[in-house]
């Protein structure tokens, strides 16, 4: 299929608005090209309690605006992806260990929201599937790209993708503002976002979300924006 020039966030920085947060699908660029993070491929298992998987739901962050690393431009919204053939795509330039993982760990038809990243008001958009489980990343070794790794073979890639499809658009733009009140609210209460992984583990752009996670956020689309 083909393999249109986005990227994901693979591993970014805290998030804020108006300030890189990441690569897209790629790692961050707020952080310079993409750049391992402090995960190692030892420690960074996706599963807990006796090898059960941790989740079946994702939130993957991509950069819906421009931006140019090593002349190739790394943008890729919801609206490209949209624009595909069959609306489906592979998410590559993921590198960081801990989120390439997470991208292994992905099943059939799962579900993800699709995540606008590195942009004025970052928030979730809309509703994708994974329609191809984890590959060889092609990136890893296109040495013009700026997710080329010397450091990997052919025979043994360090990087994964994994192809996705657009499902719809999210009835209403959930805000990371408004994810973040009813973060900061149910740490104090109990409630679904207290441990959510955009807040709890920020720099990863492929991030793992339970059941009653997502679905909290689709409840929100039924509500006005708090």
């Amino acid at each position: 299929m083909p393999r249109p020039r986005k990227r994901p966030t693979g591993a970014a920085g805290p998030e804020k608005k108006g300030q890189s947060e990441k690569r897209t699908k790629f790692e961050n660029s707020g952080e310079a090209s993409a750049k391992v993070e402090n995960s190692s491929p030892q420690n960074t298992s996706v599963f807990k309690n006796c090898g059960k998987k941790l989740s079946n739901y994702w939130l993957m962050k991509s950069e819906p605006e421009s931006r140019l690393d090593k002349g190739i431009d790394v943008k890729f919204s919801i609206e490209d992806l949209k624009a595909q053939p069959m609306q489906t795509a592979c998410w590559d330039g993921v590198r960081n260990y801990q989120a390439r993982n997470f991208l292994r760990a992905m099943k059939l038809e799962e579900e993800a929201f699709f995540y606008h990243s590195n942009c004025k008001e970052p928030g979730i958009v809309g509703l994708m599937k994974i329609v191809k489980e984890a590959y060889p990343d092609h990136t890893q070794f296109e040495k013009n790209s700026p997710h080329y790794d010397p450091s990997s073979k052919e025979d043994n890639p360090k990087w994964s993708m994994v192809d996705v499809q657009f499902i719809r658009m999210m009835k209403r733009f959930i805000s990371l503002a408004e994810l973040k009140t009813y973060h900061q609210s149910h740490k104090a209460t109990g409630g679904p976002l207290k441990n959510m992984a955009l807040f709890t583990r920020q720099r990863l752009s492929v991030q793992p979300l339970t059941q009653e996670e997502f679905d909290f956020i689709l409840s929100l689309e039924e509500k006005e924006p708090s």
